[in-house]
């Protein structure tokens, strides 16, 4: 006797819905089967007023064009249409967890938050140079595969706003300042938010707007020279931010090649070298010299 295999929830085009996920951004996430491709991916629904109506063409239009990110650290877009008036995006099914999971709350290994923040900046690079903003960057928003690499996704909604939920309301904290100012973001709002998710993992907080202390004063595993990187991210004005996510991710390719070199892996445990026992290593010598001295004695009297 078999087991009768259960059916979609729905059917949207050629893609069957198999399982709703949790979001973890706007609309309905779904695991669905793409039977033309006979492959398992990650179908999201929008709600029908995410775009208006005079911009939604616009939309579907630049949402496709996200299938030339092609980067590794990107989550790849397959297909974008609408159904019932609805827009849907289609894209690769991850398996993994969010990198506020992975983190834990947290401070984690200095080595492996600089990993994930290369991967992140490689992304972020990547999409600006096909002219993408992110606009959304937080640790919610960053998946972490069961490989474990950092994937972005959602690159379409380009807003912290297209991420915001019931329980989303700190997703905002990763704001840069002229974003919390209500002023345009541009690619430097989105170093900032990378700047200030790897402060988070070093540290186990955010940085201030006004002004944030070095992450070594929070984290003595931090190297001096990461603290100027990352300070340089997270300044309060753009103007004296990294002007380029490629070239923060080289800056930090260099902080983790000086931890190689140094054999620090970035969280190893205080062991203080216990001091010397110089006062049992003195006894220990005086019982040596007075044997000796006693052999001597003993063998001129003999």
């Amino acid at each position: 006797m078999t087991t009768p295999v259960p059916g979609p929830i729905a059917v949207i085009a050629h893609y069957n819905l198999l399982e709703r996920l949790e979001p973890a951004g706007p609309g309905d996430l779904f695991r669905a089967r793409d039977t033309k491709k006979g492959r398992t991916v990650a179908v999201r629904v929008l709600p029908a007023a995410f775009v208006d109506a005079a911009a939604r063409q616009g939309f579907i239009e630049r949402a496709r064009g996200l299938a030339a990110l092609s980067h590794p650290n990107v989550t790849t877009v397959f297909d974008v249409g609408e159904h019932d008036g609805r827009i849907y995006i289609v894209f690769e099914f991850l398996k993994g967890q969010s990198l506020r999971s992975e983190m834990g709350g947290r401070a984690i290994n200095v080595r492996r938050a600089i990993d994930l923040a290369v991967q992140m900046a490689d992304a972020v690079a990547d999409a600006h140079g096909c002219g993408y903003i992110h606009g959304g960057l937080s640790p919610d928003s960053v998946v972490i595969t069961a490989k474990g690499h950092a994937k972005i996704p959602a690159f379409a909604l380009a807003s912290r706003d297209g991420f915001a939920g019931p329980d989303a309301a700190h997703l905002h904290d990763y704001d840069s300042p002229e974003e919390a100012r209500g002023l345009a973001s541009d690619e430097r709002s989105d170093i900032y938010s990378v700047g200030a998710v790897l402060y988070e993992m070093l540290t186990g907080r955010r940085p201030l707007h006004r002004g944030a202390a070095a992450p070594s004063a929070a984290n003595p595993h931090v190297p001096k020279e990461l603290d100027g990187i990352v300070l340089r991210a997270v300044a309060p004005n753009p103007e004296s931010r990294y002007q380029s996510s490629a070239t923060l991710a080289a800056e930090l390719r260099s902080a983790g090649a000086i931890l190689d070199v140094r054999g620090a892996v970035g969280d190893e445990d205080d062991h203080d070298e216990p001091p010397p026992n110089t006062v049992g290593r003195t006894l220990v010598l005086a019982i040596v010299m007075l044997l000796v001295i006693g052999v001597i004695v003993w063998w001129f009297v003999r």
